[in-house]
């Protein structure tokens, strides 16, 4: 029997595809612009940076929270201009060390847990994200974190009672996706660093 649909996922997909094409419009128009008026002006840029970061934040939420089958893989180099992309004129900062070919629903669980991370990192931080022999770890720094207990119990406890609004979302869909790999996630909470590994 065939596995039912993730419907959510589908319909996460449809709307960052359909979005995608007009964001990249506008990325076009705006250049087309600064070309007739002789050069980048305030204004120009203002809005270049800002759909630049749309652009960005789609191709993330299409991983997230998009359809992806077991055996489909992502560049390192599609991963490293997203975060980049979202680095530039941005709170959060990013590093990425990984093989070249990567799997995309662990790419999908690691930029879950990147959204929980800026949920902590609210004032600003880095996060630095290693895949090695053993497995992934992803270190977000900060000199001040911002850290809801009950919903990072969320992530090792599924059980675990919180109040989530749509802006913590991603804090629910960590532990199915956990489980879809068969991985259990360890993490550590400082005073000024955050450490997830699975």
């Amino acid at each position: 029997m065939q596995d039912k649909p993730d419907l959510a996922a589908l319909i996460a997909s449809r709307i960052c595809h359909d979005l995608i094409s007009p964001i990249g419009a506008i990325g076009n128009g705006v250049e087309l612009l600064a070309m007739e008026q002789g050069g980048p002006r305030p204004e120009m840029a203002l809005i270049s940076e800002s759909v630049a970061n749309a652009n960005a934040r789609i191709r993330f939420f299409r991983i997230c929270f998009g359809q992806a089958s077991g055996d489909q893989r992502i560049a390192r180099s599609e991963v490293a201009s997203i975060l980049g992309d979202l680095s530039r004129g941005g709170r959060v900062g990013y590093g990425w060390t990984s093989p070249a070919d990567l799997s995309r629903r662990e790419v999908r669980l690691v930029f879950l847990l990147l959204q929980c991370l800026e949920s902590a990192l609210a004032y600003g931080g880095r996060v630095s994200v290693t895949r090695g022999e053993t497995g992934w770890q992803v270190l977000a720094e900060a000199p001040r974190l911002k850290v809801d207990p009950a919903l990072w119990e969320v992530l090792t406890e599924p059980r675990a009672p919180a109040e989530i609004g749509a802006n913590q979302v991603h804090f629910a869909l960590v532990p199915d996706e956990l489980a879809r790999q068969g991985r259990r996630l360890i993490t550590e909470i400082g005073e000024t660093t955050i450490r997830l590994t699975f």
